[in-house]
């Protein structure tokens, strides 16, 4: 309770004062209950029993349920997959199930409680916590370059197909303008669904592609991937945090949306 013997001798003669009764007998060695002490624990004990167990109930309530979330592909796998462990071991009774979504979720028509979702961060109808930018860097796999063409600056790349994802067409395009450079004079290569498959593309040497070194961190250090160029796309898009407006949070939902933001700030600090 870190209270001190003291602070709790204090706290027994106020409550006899209170009382207008002694409580407890004091000798040299203990302390030991007085007859009206005795007698005024047998209710009181039953009420602190109570009050133990209503506080219990309402902690265990905290670090139980279940919670439904649908993950952007290449954060799920990428980010939170190798940090699960971490979630589980502080709440080993919440029951979650994830699942993968490249879109926006059609909360109303499913059950899922939360998500994470990859844009702007302004959704109608729905509650944004902020995680992440988006740190997005030219990647490729060093076999795919050539002795005779290597890649010393942004526009040597124009040698090489630049892979990208179909609903972020214009990634690439605002990469190179950064660095005035012309869209027009690279290669296009071919395009997925998600950044998740593209960075798995330029790993099998298919072509460059713009992916986040955190999220590809294991084939940068296993030599499967290397960063090109440590110049990120600067845009507004960021990772966040969702659910419904109108809906309750649940205690395994706040649960969630707290670990995930302090291990965003750990890794930040990292």
């Amino acid at each position: 309770m870190s209270v001190t013997p003291s602070a709790i001798s204090h706290q027994i003669k106020g409550l006899e004062g209170f009382l207008g009764i002694e409580l407890f007998r004091r000798t040299k060695r203990k302390v030991i209950l007085t007859e009206a002490g005795e007698s005024y624990l047998k209710p009181i004990k039953s009420i602190f029993e109570q009050l133990e167990s209503a506080t219990s109930e309402l902690k265990s309530q905290q670090k139980s349920g279940s919670l439904r979330l649908a993950v952007a592909p290449a954060f799920l796998t990428r980010w939170l997959m190798p940090r699960m462990e971490s979630f589980q071991e502080s709440y080993p009774d919440i029951e979650i199930e994830i699942s993968s979504s490249t879109g926006l979720v059609d909360f109303a028509a499913n059950d899922i409680d939360m998500a994470v979702y990859f844009g702007s961060g302004e959704w109608e109808g729905i509650e944004a916590h902020y995680l992440r930018p988006s740190r997005l860097a030219p990647v490729c796999n060093p076999r795919l370059i050539k002795p005779d063409r290597p890649i010393n600056k942004p526009d040597d790349m124009r040698f090489y197909p630049l892979l990208h994802v179909t609903k972020r067409k214009d990634e690439w395009n605002d990469w190179l303008k950064q660095h005035d450079l012309d869209p027009n004079q690279f290669r296009r290569g071919l395009m997925f669904s998600s950044g998740s498959l593209t960075a798995g593309a330029a790993a099998q040497g298919l072509g460059i592609s713009l992916s986040d070194p955190e999220l590809v961190m294991p084939e940068i250090v296993d030599g499967t991937l290397r960063v090109l160029f440590d110049q990120h796309l600067i845009t507004d898009k960021a990772f966040y945090l969702v659910y419904e407006k109108r809906r309750s949070v649940t205690p395994a939902m706040l649960a969630f949306k707290e670990w995930i933001i302090e291990k965003m700030v750990v890794d930040d600090e990292g």
